[in-house]
């Protein structure tokens, strides 16, 4: 990978020391914070709203890596003390549910993977049980949201929850948890992921035969042919993510599909719309879905074949550079670092600061840098 990162390590550490900039200034204002977005430029605050909110990891995540990235004391002071305020989360089931990954790979599995730990260890054992508990065994999925109205749904966002099953498995030396995210990343294969690369956002099974079909729901603009382009993102990293958790050739060809069909419909514009086959107006750009494509992005090509390297980072330096060129805000006064995310085509949640955007921006730049731990 050297290689090809060289020509734009120029780019990349300029981006480190902006990151630096923002966040050492950012991170006292919400050092007690879990935000989620941000009103008028200053991060809200989740923490007594909605403690199990499916975002509420990622600001940890983004202190982890600014941690890793520059060692700095201060971030991983401020990435515990969101961990230990997780907790609440982990004692009340309504809480729990398909993105638990989401939240404490974040945290807690960050924690871990550098320092090893009994309580994170066991906040990732209990959130993974969690999860594992929503499997369908007839169907071989992990159903998604809760309430008796949303029995058989499936996203195609599990796929990124999914190493918390695996990391698991890693932990306890028992497979099970790994079956069963194996399990589900082979359903997805087979019933989210279209012919042409697309994906649906939503399926529902049969809880009792496994019959698919399309329900009326998606956070794309139409459940039956929209293409929302966050979701290709899960699916581009979260296929590789399962490739490299299990070896399985089929996963990795899955997120190679994924990430033509993405690299297809970003080529003229290299900030994703929200949903590629939407209407012409309104246009609705989402930068969050550009920020985590290309981190799946490059670790597709961290694994594939040498010949095939050059397409895979070729993509995601073209969104990351396109994304920063045009939708970032370096103020200090500001928390937001990356503008104009899209929550979902309706509902008003379009040209949003999103507190995942910015975390897969950061992650970019960490893994651009050669960061070598995984948090997923």
């Amino acid at each position: 990978m050297k290689k090809y990162i060289e020509p734009h390590m120029e780019w990349i550490e300029d981006m480190q020391q902006k990151l630096k900039n923002k966040l050492r200034h950012v991170r006292e204002r919400s050092a007690e914070k879990i935000p989620y977005t941000a009103d008028n430029g200053v991060h809200d605050d989740w923490k007594n709203k909605q403690i199990g909110r499916w975002t509420n990891g990622f600001w940890a995540g983004i202190m982890w890596l600014m941690y890793m990235n520059t060692g700095d004391e201060r971030y991983k002071e401020i990435a515990e003390y969101d961990e230990e305020i997780l907790d609440e989360a982990l004692t009340n089931a309504k809480n729990l549910n398909h993105d638990a990954g989401f939240i404490w790979l974040l945290s807690a599995g960050a924690n871990y993977r550098l320092f090893g730990g009994e309580k994170s260890e066991n906040r990732i054992l209990a959130a993974a049980s969690a999860l594992a508990s929503r499997f369908n065994i007839k169907a071989g999925y992990i159903r998604a949201w809760n309430g008796a109205e949303k029995l058989g749904f499936s996203i195609i966002d599990c796929m990124m929850n999914l190493p918390l099953l695996y990391l698991a498995s890693e932990i306890t030396e028992d497979p099970r948890f790994k079956l069963i995210a194996e399990s589900h990343a082979e359903s997805a294969m087979r019933n989210h992921l279209r012919p042409d690369g697309s994906l649906y956002h939503v399926i529902k099974y049969d809880i009792d035969t496994g019959e698919v079909s399309i329900p009326n729901k998606s956070q794309g603009y139409k459940p039956e042919t929209s293409s929302w382009s966050r979701g290709q993102a899960w699916a581009i990293y979260g296929f590789a993510l399962s490739y490299i958790h299990t070896g399985k050739q089929e996963f990795l060809d899955a997120s190679k599909r994924a990430a033509h069909y993405f690299i297809a419909n970003t080529a003229e514009d290299s900030v994703p719309l929200c949903d590629f086959r939407a209407p012409a107006e309104p246009v609705y750009h989402d930068t969050s879905a550009g920020a985590c494509a290309a981190c799946g992005l490059i670790e597709l090509a961290k694994i594939v074949p040498e010949y095939e390297k050059r397409l895979y980072f070729n993509a995601a330096m073209r969104i990351l550079k396109a994304i920063e060129k045009d939708y970032t805000d370096w103020s200090t006064g500001s928390d937001a670092i990356i503008t104009n995310g899209c929550e979902a085509y309706h509902d008003g949640k379009q040209d949003l600061p999103l507190i995942y955007g910015d975390y897969y921006f950061v992650e970019a730049i960490y893994k651009l840098r050669g960061g070598k731990v995984l948090l997923w």
